[in-house]
């Protein structure tokens, strides 16, 4: 699966992201969007509209973005991020924010590639 492969998020049950998958896609402000081959999903980005005081009408978080390894280099990561860029342009929304594990130096020279700058660290707590 890519959620656990790609994104190395070893600890998440099939079972258990199905369901979230089905409640994001009941959400409007949700939207994942995937790329195909042969009816395989070898691909896919999820996002989710919201709001930021700093935005007038909020903003497009990704929160997740993966290609199965056998594809990559292949140009799918980038037009998924196209597709996404093309989707928030028409909701109007003006920036997409996203968070990388510090240690996915090749992946942060991709989002470097596409354009989007580091601003931030992104913490958590689990409470």
């Amino acid at each position: 699966m890519l959620w656990n492969n790609e994104l190395e998020n070893l600890n998440v049950d099939i079972e258990k992201i199905s369901e979230r998958f089905k409640k994001m896609n009941k959400d409007e402000n949700y939207k994942t969007f995937v790329a195909s081959f042969k009816n395989k999903v070898v691909g896919f980005i999820t996002v989710v509209q919201t709001m930021a005081l700093e935005y007038e009408i909020g903003y497009l978080k990704i929160n997740g973005l993966a290609v199965q390894n056998d594809f990559q280099q292949n140009g799918i990561g980038t037009k998924l991020l196209e597709h996404v860029e093309i989707f928030a342009a028409e909701k109007g929304l003006s920036c997409l924010i996203l968070n990388s594990g510090f240690q996915r130096t090749e992946t942060h020279d991709f989002y470097k590639n596409k354009g989007f700058d580091r601003l931030s660290y992104c913490f958590t707590k689990r409470v």
